[in-house]
């Protein structure tokens, strides 16, 4: 389920934490696909719905998966506590330190570091 939110003038899709795991390039452009037909400019995927795969950089999940989203303008925003992942992996680390500097890939811990970074 999905819904989309408008948050300081920026629509969002807002992916529930229940659901089909994304772990492909297929689901991703799934996704993308829904939110640019209801207009939205970022998608909020909770980290839960992200498979083991993802968080293991040498599986090249999370590249393709932030690849396709990046291929069509579209920003991802992984939300919630992935400190699991990155305790375990400095790889991860640093990619998800890069991945914040950006402006088309965030890990976020929660809904109000989400609003603070959407202010602009």
């Amino acid at each position: 389920m999905t819904t989309l939110q408008t948050i300081h003038d920026v629509p969002v899709l807002m992916c529930a934490a229940e659901g089909e795991t994304i772990g492909s390039e297929r689901d991703a452009l799934d996704l993308i696909g829904d939110a640019g037909y209801q207009g939205a400019q970022w998608v909020v995927l909770p980290a839960e719905r992200l498979g083991e795969e993802f968080f293991r950089l040498r599986t090249r999940v999370a590249g393709d998966i932030i690849q396709k989203f990046v291929n069509y303008r579209m920003g991802l925003i992984v939300l919630g506590d992935i400190s699991v992942h990155t305790e375990a992996s400095s790889a991860l680390r640093d990619f998800v330190r890069e991945c914040n500097r950006g402006r088309q890939t965030w890990f976020l811990a929660d809904a109000e570091e989400l609003r603070e970074r959407l202010k602009g």
